[in-house]
């Protein structure tokens, strides 16, 4: 690392120590005269302070600070235990070692005018100091939030704008052409412009600003994570393991308060995976393992959402040994242990003072390590999920909202509701094609380009819908998530918006399949999707697709559409039902049906003139129809015959139970002739 940075972690460190010791010394005097029942939360809180000081003061090489707060850990540990009243010398002691940190950090950090500055190339004053000129002005999270928020403004007002001129311009459609007044059209055609001019200037400003914010307050995550290195080395030397680590992600510029609230966690997670994960190298080496263990961290940025990935090829976790540990401590009944999942399981190592180490070392051991990484995860808005495999290793992955940028999102529709889908995992929007289709037992594949894509039904994923195969030229995105990329077939794609995404609310933030909550132009909230929780989701999806059997049902009476929607659905069909035919005809552009069954006297577009319409169309040439009429008359035969149509029932034919067998013969015949 080189001098620039270790001076900026070290100032860094510095202010980070600074809020941690005060925060212990309220802690400290608070349990001078806490009741026990009251003392365990302040105990947790000393616990994890000294923790996270330690660790990070040795992450940047302070090991004296480093081994102070080791000697403070094991003081308390007893006292942590049994949540007993500290004497007086233990909190004599506790704040005089705290007073020698702060001391130690002090004569450690960088110090205003401690190198002599040079003259500028072009003036006659000297620059200030490197750490003037290094650390600047001091910015509060929320001086930076609030203009975030007037960014927002802006970008709603630029939306708004958008919004103004298309209804201008469906203005002029409709009066100017009408009316041939020229003079009227460029006036209006005038403004048109302008609206859109000032549009776009404003969605300039509002990325200048919003650029300009992220220059003050982001740094490159490389700042937190190169330290670790440091960390990976000296700890496989008290242990005797061997692990290299990795990132991917390093250079990208994050939120500096996310930033400093993962410093602690990274430690933590780091040397986690050495002491439970990663096996000696003689063990590995028996095991057909490289004896150097992988660790790697990475980082990706979707939208407003941060995922950052702790992965090590190590044994994964012990759930039989976790379950004991959490009986025999008393974390969990035997009853709820005997009902969790593995998956359950797993997140009881997030417990505070929980750990499977019968012994306390430097590192491990006293079960403060991942209950900090809870609890600041927890402070970020964010959750943590554990994924293992026995013998292969353990990944946490950690999903966090950031504050800075806005997002582009697709507008797509399903059914009668609309998603935001991120546009950075989406490569293109193409319409599906039959013949480029692959449909197996349990999965539909699409030839785009030179490659075989899984076909996923968004609609299906969250069960809006029953799994089926797309129609013909139904729209689909090619998205790219993480190793996966797919064709996500969608009802419609209503466009691109530039949103600020939030997080969903407490009660709701665990639901995976959501990134947060975004605000479009009209005001409506706008659910945005996870893009890694659809490709999850598919690849545990192993159940047959659904058999293309669907019915469109015409008829301007209520209780007619429900009579054939029960009787077909019954059947095993499935049925969509419209009130007219303009509605039907909007139905069949969009989505694939094996037979339509229409009533013939409906106002504004009688069955006749639907039948004669979908004849004349691409979508609905082919499709058997079958009208329905209150009459049982020759002449209704005659002209539906010439229309088009497959087949003729009255309302009692229908019944009487034909209905059913009607719509399998006109299908039946129309495959035989196809």
């Amino acid at each position: 690392m080189d001098a620039q940075s270790l001076r900026l972690l070290l100032a860094a460190f510095a202010a980070e120590a600074t809020e941690i010791i005060e925060r212990l010394t309220r802690v400290i005097l608070q349990l001078e005269s806490a009741p026990g029942d009251s003392a365990e939360p302040l105990f947790d809180e000393l616990g994890r302070g000294l923790h996270t000081l330690k660790g990070t003061a040795g992450s940047i090489g302070l090991d004296g600070v480093a081994a102070i707060a080791h000697d403070l850990e094991t003081l308390v540990a007893p006292y942590r235990k049994d949540r007993a009243a500290m004497p007086v010398e233990v909190t004599d002691e506790l704040l005089r070692s705290l007073d020698r940190i702060s001391s130690m950090v002090r004569d450690a950090s960088p110090v205003t005018g401690d190198e002599p500055a040079e003259p500028g190339e072009d003036s006659e004053e000297p620059t200030r100091s490197p750490r003037d000129a290094e650390l600047g002005w001091r910015v509060s999270p929320k001086q930076i939030r609030e203009l975030m928020r007037e960014v927002e403004r802006l970008r709603n007002l630029r939306m708004r704008i958008e919004e103004r001129r298309r209804r201008l311009l469906r203005e002029i459609e409709l009066i100017a052409w009408s009316s041939g007044d020229r003079a009227h059209r460029v006036a209006l055609m005038g403004a048109a412009r302008g609206l859109r001019t000032d549009g776009e200037e404003l969605g300039d400003v509002a990325n200048a600003v919003e650029g300009g914010i992220k220059d003050i307050w982001t740094l490159p995550a490389r700042m937190v994570l190169e330290p670790l290195e440091r960390v990976v080395r000296d700890h496989c030397r008290e242990s005797g393991k061997l692990a290299r680590l990795s990132f991917v992600g390093a250079e990208l510029a994050l939120d500096r308060r996310v930033l400093e609230a993962l410093k602690g966690p990274f430690v933590h997670l780091v040397r986690n995976a050495i002491d439970h994960g990663i096996e000696s190298p003689e063990v590995r080496a028996s095991s057909g393992k490289h004896e150097v263990g992988s660790l790697s961290i990475r980082l990706e940025q979707q939208g407003n959402l941060l995922f950052v990935e702790v992965s090590d090829d190590g044994r994964g976790l012990d759930h039989d040994r976790i379950r004991r540990v959490a009986r025999d401590r008393g974390v969990s009944t035997e009853g709820e242990i005997a009902q969790m999942s593995d998956g359950e399981v797993a997140q009881l190592v997030f417990e505070p003072g929980f750990s499977t180490r019968t012994s306390v070392s430097t590192t491990s051991g006293r079960g403060v390590g991942l209950d900090v990484v809870m609890t600041e995860v927890r402070a970020l808005q964010g959750h943590i999920e554990v994924q293992t495999t026995a013998g292969q290793g353990t990944r946490f992955v950690l999903t966090m909202p950031v504050d800075l940028g806005s997002s582009q999102v697709l507008l797509v529709r399903c059914g009668d509701q609309r998603f935001g889908v991120p546009t950075l995992s989406t490569e293109s929007v193409i319409a599906v094609r039959s013949e480029r289709m692959q449909v197996g037992r349990t999965r539909i594949r699409l030839m785009h380009g030179d490659h075989l894509l899984p076909v996923v039904s968004l609609a299906a994923q969250l069960g809006l819908a029953d799994s089926s195969a797309p129609s013909e030229r139904q729209p689909a995105l090619i998205v790219q998530s993480q190793t996966e990329r797919f064709a996500l077939v969608v009802d419609e794609v209503l466009g691109e918006n530039d949103v600020v995404i939030r997080p969903l609310p407490e009660e709701q933030r665990s639901l995976p399949a959501y990134q947060g909550v975004a605000t479009v132009a009209s005001g409506e909230l706008l659910l945005v999707l996870r893009p890694d929780w659809i490709a999850e989701v598919w690849r545990g999806d192993q159940k047959p697709i659904a058999a293309t059997r669907r019915v469109l049902v015409v008829d301007d009476s209520v209780t007619a559409r429900a009579l054939h929607r029960a009787m077909l659905e019954a059947a095993g069909w499935t049925v969509h039902a419209v009130g007219g035919g303009r509605q039907a005809l909007e139905h069949i552009r969009r989505s694939a049906y094996d037979a339509v069954v229409c009533d013939i006297a409906m106002p504004e577009m009688d069955g006749f003139q639907l039948t004669r319409e979908m004849r004349a169309s691409p979508e609905g040439v082919a499709i058997p129809i079958i009208l329905v009429s209150a009459h049982d008359a020759d002449e209704d035969r005659v002209e539906g015959s010439a229309a088009g149509a497959d087949a003729f029932l009255s309302k009692r034919d229908c019944a009487s139970g034909r209905l059913l067998a009607e719509v399998s013969k006109v299908i039946s015949n129309k495959r035989a002739h196809a």
